[in-house]
């Protein structure tokens, strides 16, 4: 196995997670496909092969369903890490059919379009509040004052988890994503467990108070949701609740600062979008693209594959970088450049195939929503820092962004 030498790709160095764009350029022209020695990863950073293996069902979110951790080559988690494994591993986002299909099926009957659209005015109502608080101090963070609450609300109020309860969430949502970066260490991982035990026994309590009195909520749906005889084990409503706040709102989150922070760095763009609101989807789009706040998605090899001409043996794993893929020329015109305009706009930003994003409409509106209040009540919103970035490559967001109303 040949590693390609002296790549400027290192999701651990600052420099490269402040702009990361013209490593995967790089990588791009190295070829389609490279291994990656640090993480034992083979990169895939092409549009048309990320798109392709994303539906390749030789590839896998888990192999456990066809493999025991020695027939694959692989090292058994440690015994402490299972609290988070437990978790992690009854979601939907890590499993493959048939348990992947018959969940998602049952949670789509509970998540369904009728339940995002009824929420749509509350998280308009809840951006203009959060907006509004924000111009009447004159600015403040836009990520803790506006981009976090929204969408942590959202979720917590179709999950049905009490007003007073939501401020747990994303402090246990920040210690489990933590595992979803590259080599985590062991500090990384007691967090992890420690937020996946509590988070786990709060939603215990919360279901068993549901079953005896059921409401609107999204959790009641999932204790009702009832297919062919089928319905979903405590456990997988457990794991469903967490990946829905976790994966809705760090995305969210991560999407919005770092697209505000594009737009302060392109005056021009923001220029034209004040002027012309109606670009307010096609930029909610083209920002997830230009900065994703997914750079990387993993999967692995359960069967050979051979990628132009590179044989990839089963066992292996496969990063596909979605921030490459974004940024790709052979798909995207002057892909460097922000458009806010930009029609042909087929980013990855949401995954693809069976896995693909069941929370991207919901994410869609929170975007379109917070950014229509933003240039609504805050037209002269200005940066009033530099803003430093989280030092993560997988999930890639802004430490804050602290802004001024004139």
């Amino acid at each position: 196995m040949a590693d390609v030498p002296d790549l400027s790709f290192d999701p651990w160095d600052p420099g490269f997670l402040d702009d990361p764009y013209p490593a995967y350029a790089e990588l791009r022209e190295r070829g389609r496909v490279l291994h990656y020695a640090p993480t034992g990863q083979w990169l895939v950073p092409h549009h048309a092969d990320v798109s392709a293996l994303l539906r390749d069902r030789r590839l896998g979110r888990t192999y456990q369903h066809r493999f025991s951790h020695e027939d694959f080559g692989r090292t058994a988690p440690p015994a402490e890490h299972e609290p988070f494994h437990t978790l992690n591993d009854h979601g939907m986002l890590d499993l493959e059919p048939p348990d992947h299909t018959r969940i998602r099926r049952l949670v789509s009957k509970a998540f369904t379009p009728r339940t995002v659209e009824r929420l749509k005015p509350y998280v308009h109502a809840l951006a203009q509040e959060l907006v509004g608080r924000l111009v009447e101090a004159g600015g403040g963070d836009l990520l803790a004052d506006v981009a976090e609450p929204l969408p942590v609300a959202v979720i917590a109020e179709m999950l049905g988890i009490p007003e007073a309860d939501r401020g747990l969430l994303r402090p246990w949502s920040a210690d489990i994503c933590g595992m979803y970066e590259l080599n985590p260490g062991e500090d990384t991982a007691a967090k992890a467990v420690r937020a996946s035990v509590e988070f786990s026994d709060y939603l215990r309590e919360l279901i068993a108070e549901r079953r005896k009195a059921p409401g609107e909520d999204l959790i009641s749906g999932l204790i009702a949701a009832y297919d062919e005889g089928d319905r979903l084990s405590e456990q997988e409503m457990i794991s469903t609740a967490v990946l829905l706040l976790n994966a809705g709102h760090e995305a969210t989150v991560n999407a919005t600062v770092n697209g505000w922070w594009a737009l302060f760095r392109n005056p021009e763009q923001l220029a034209l979008l004040r002027a012309d609101r109606s670009l307010v989807p096609t930029a909610v789009e083209e920002l997830m693209r230009y900065d994703t706040p997914l750079q990387l998605f993993e999967r692995w090899v359960l069967d050979e594959i051979e990628i132009d001409g590179v044989v990839i043996p089963r066992g292996a794993e496969v990063a596909m970088l979605f921030g490459s893929a974004n940024h790709d020329p052979e798909v995207f015109r002057e892909p460097g450049r922000l458009d806010l305009s930009r029609e042909d706009n087929p980013h990855i930003s949401f995954s693809a195939g069976i896995h693909y994003c069941i929370g991207a409409p919901l994410a869609r509106i929170e975007l379109a929503a917070s950014m229509t209040a933003l240039l609504e009540e805050a037209p002269t919103l200005t940066l009033a820092a530099e803003p430093e970035r989280k030092p993560n490559f997988v999930i890639r967001g802004l430490k804050g962004l602290s802004v001024e109303v004139g």
